[in-house]
C-alpha cells in the first residue's frame, strides 16, 4: 500500500490532481478542501487511500493532511458509502462540520449532501458517533483563498464527481443568480452547486 505521493502537481482541478513523482505522474481524486490547499503550490505531499470496487479497478484518493484521510476511511467504513460518496461530503460540508454533525447526532445537515439518504446519514451517524478520535473536537477549517477561478473550473469539477454536465450547468447557474454566490471561490461556488441538484 502506498501512504504518501510527494512530487510536483503537474495537473489540478477541484476534484482530481496528478502527482508527478520519479517520472511517474500519479491520478488522484482529491476534495475541495485538499484542492484549497493545493491551489497555490508547485509541490504536494499527498497521504492517499485507494479503494478497490473491483480488483482490477481501485481508484485513488489523494488528501493534504492525515486528518481528512483518516476521515475519509471511517466514512467509507460505513455500509453504503463508498469512495464516491465520502469524498462528496468532504467536498460539501468541512471535515469539522461532517464530524460535528455525525456527534451531535444532525441527520438533517449528512442528508444535505447529495447522494446521502435518510437511512445512509442514520447509519453514518450510528456507525460513528463518538469513534471519530482527532475529529470529535470539530477539526479547524481551512481558509479557502480568494482567487479569481471560473464557472467553467467548477463545472469540470462537477462533471469529474460524476454529475451529467448539463444538470451541472443548471445548479452553478442557480447558485450564482438565486444565491448570489460569487465565482471568485470555486470551492464556494461547487458547495452551494452541490445543494441545487
Amino acid at each position: 500500500m502506498i501512504s504518501y505521493i510527494t512530487g510536483l502537481i503537474t495537473h489540478l482541478n477541484p476534484a482530481f490532481a496528478v502527482i508527478e513523482t520519479n517520472g511517474v505522474g500519479y491520478g488522484l481524486y482529491i476534495s475541495l478542501t485538499t484542492y484549497t490547499h493545493l491551489q497555490t503550490k508547485p509541490n504536494a505531499k499527498l497521504f492517499t487511500q485507494s479503494v478497490y470496487i473491483r480488483d482490477d479497478n481501485p481508484k485513488h484518493y489523494g488528501f493534504a493532511d492525515e486528518e481528512e484521510r483518516e476521515l475519509f476511511r471511517k466514512l467509507i467504513s460505513v455500509s453504503g458509502v463508498g469512495g464516491g460518496s465520502a469524498l462528496l461530503m468532504l467536498s460539501s460540508l468541512s471535515p469539522a462540520e461532517i464530524a460535528g454533525a455525525i456527534n451531535t447526532a444532525n441527520v438533517a445537515m449528512l442528508k444535505s449532501i447529495k447522494g446521502i439518504g435518510d437511512k445512509t446519514a442514520q447509519r453514518i451517524v450510528v456507525d460513528l458517533k463518538g469513534k471519530l478520535g482527532k475529529h470529535e473536537g470539530g477539526i479547524s477549517q481551512i481558509l479557502t483563498p480568494s482567487y479569481n477561478k471560473n464557472r467553467d473550473e467548477a463545472l469540470l469539477a462537477l462533471t469529474t464527481l460524476g454529475f451529467p454536465k448539463t444538470s451541472a450547468e443548471k445548479a452553478l447557474e442557480k447558485a450564482i443568480k438565486q444565491q448570489g454566490i460569487s465565482t471568485d471561490s470555486v470551492e464556494m461556488l461547487i458547495k452551494q452547486a452541490l445543494k441545487n441538484f
